[in-house]
């Protein structure tokens, strides 16, 4: 059986930014077409609106309709140098822990690190929103964030190899 993913990126939401990281990632994967080497049915949602109601919105809306079996959530994290997933989602007191292990998920690869914060902002909203809507539903459905740096020259190459690792994990 072949497994659902669905991949999420964001948009832009500051006027300096050209690109969001997340997006960018989700673009090269296409561009050097290295989705098709995974055994999964892939759907992406891309450029997701930077806001706290629509983002999540729209990825229930589509977990609803895809019934994937793996929700992979992207974005940007400007003063982060590696990829980073994110081992919990949080609203007020409240933590939902993805049901994915962030540990051993992560052995062995070069440019990704566990983080316990996934910040203040859409990203994190997202996230516990998403992990919320599963946890609700009972739903046999992973789910993980990854916040994505900016992609340059130095860590293009270790970035791509470290999500495709991921990616093919789950």
């Amino acid at each position: 059986m072949t497994t659902r993913l669905l991949l999420t990126s964001f948009d832009i939401w500051k006027p300096h930014h050209r690109s969001n990281a997340s997006d960018d990632l989700l673009n090269v994967l296409l561009e050097q077409n290295l989705l098709a080497s995974l055994a999964a049915e892939i759907t992406l949602l891309r450029k997701l609106p930077v806001d706290f109601q629509l983002a999540p919105q729209h990825v229930t809306a589509q977990i609803e309709t895809l019934q994937p079996d793996v929700v992979i959530c992207c974005g940007m994290a400007e003063r982060r140098s590696h990829l980073t997933v994110e081992a919990n989602g949080k609203h007020q007191a409240t933590v939902l822990r993805t049901t994915v292990d962030v540990d051993r998920l992560v052995e062995g690869l070069a440019m990704t690190h566990v983080s316990h914060d996934a910040g203040a902002f859409v990203c994190n909203a997202l996230y516990y929103s998403v992990l919320q809507y599963i946890a609700d539903r009972s739903l046999a459905c992973q789910c993980l964030f990854v916040h994505v740096p900016i992609l340059n020259a130095v860590n293009h190459r270790l970035i791509v190899k470290d999500f495709l690792a991921i990616l093919q994990w789950l």
